[in-house]
């Protein structure tokens, strides 16, 4: 028997996506002593530890890393063998219409898109972005079905899965006068132009959980849909804007742009994917939820589990 098991596999990545050993115990049906025991006989057959323990989240060792890149690839491989086996037996097609609130959200949206198409063929695929209509009363009618989201409402029928937890971030030039500051407080953005997608600005982050209850505001909005040309326009010092941490990575990289939290505590949301409930267990709207949840986690950098 092979030292390495799919089970060990799946054990770490619940621990990764869950961040406690209580709940991936639960997310793979053991209790928390089988796990326990599983993942400590592991590491003695391994001869090195793969995560270090009475941390919150778990924080992996450079094994337990490594593992997690296996366990993504090959899972992600079994996951394509189960679905093509059970299109076969189940001749499954149907339709999935999608929207998304974000532009930043294609980043990680199109590789799972990308998988579905290659083991769904049949099932009619459709994209669109959400900033000219309201796409969660559209999926309760069943003009769509599914909307990647992070402004859950509460309606008749619809389910909303979590995908993950992102820090909502502050971008701002390296020569703003602000760039020396900590974080920002509400009060920062008084004198500022804030730059931001074409949405209402009452659906976003920073004003939701932010300036709203502080009763503040920008000095002015500026929208782009682009978020190459938001980045230009703030490393010019023509404005700031706030996007979720991950869709900030590759400018910050770059030094485009450099980034604050907002408070000291940081604002955190979660990225939910919606979906109607009589769709929610249709075999091919359950691969997509499961290849998004592992493409996010593989790609992702900053995010955390949506359970913590």
């Amino acid at each position: 028997m092979s030292i390495i098991e799919v089970r060990h596999l799946k054990t770490l990545t619940a621990l990764r996506e869950t961040g406690s050993l209580v709940e991936a115990a639960e997310r793979v049906h053991l209790t928390q002593s089988a796990l326990s025991h599983q993942l400590k006989d592991l590491e003695e057959k391994l001869g090195c530890p793969l995560f270090i323990r009475k941390t919150k989240p778990v924080r992996f060792t450079s094994s337990g890393l490594r593992l997690l890149q296996l366990a993504d690839d090959v899972l992600l491989s079994f996951r394509a063998a189960q679905r093509d086996i059970q299109r076969f037996a189940e001749g499954e097609s149907g339709r999935l219409h999608i929207a998304i609130e974000c532009h930043s959200c294609y980043e990680w949206l199109m590789p799972t898109i990308d998988h579905f198409r290659e083991h769904w063929p049949d099932v009619e695929l459709d994209l669109s972005n959400a900033f000219s209509f309201m796409p969660l009363p559209a999926l309760a009618r069943g003009d769509l079905d599914l909307v990647v989201t992070s402004d859950p409402t509460d309606l008749p029928n619809i389910d909303y899965i979590p995908l993950f937890q992102y820090e909502s971030q502050v971008a701002l030039s390296r020569h703003h006068p602000l760039a020396k500051k900590e974080f920002f407080e509400p009060e920062d953005f008084i004198d500022e132009t804030l730059i931001s997608y074409p949405v209402e600005t009452e659906r976003l982050d920073v004003f939701k959980h932010f300036l709203a209850p502080a009763g503040l505001s920008p000095k002015k909005v500026r929208h782009s849909e682009l978020t190459l040309m938001m980045m230009q326009l703030i490393a010019s010092g023509r404005g700031i804007c706030c996007l979720p941490n991950w869709a900030l990575t590759e400018y910050t990289n770059r030094q485009y742009v450099i980034t604050k939290s907002l408070g000291e505590e940081g604002v955190w949301c979660k990225l939910y994917l919606a979906v109607r409930k009589d769709q929610r267990h249709n075999a091919y709207m359950e691969d997509l939820i499961n290849t998004a949840r592992n493409t996010c986690f593989k790609n992702l950098k900053g995010i955390l589990s949506a359970d913590l």
